[in-house]
């Protein structure tokens, strides 16, 4: 048969799964696509590209 948990063991497990879910956002929000290799430089005029 199942115990029950104390009060103060629940909350200790869902404050530790909220900061693993908070870490979780935060790596996935810096995990975007890299930098290009030639950063742009700007419009360039019709006449640069002949």
């Amino acid at each position: 048969m199942l115990e029950r948990t104390r009060t103060a063991e629940r909350y200790a497990r869902g404050f530790a799964a909220a900061v693993v879910a908070v870490a979780t956002l935060l790596l996935a929000a810096n995990a975007g696509p890299a930098r290009a290799a030639h950063p742009h430089e700007g419009p360039r005029t019709v006449a640069e590209t002949r």
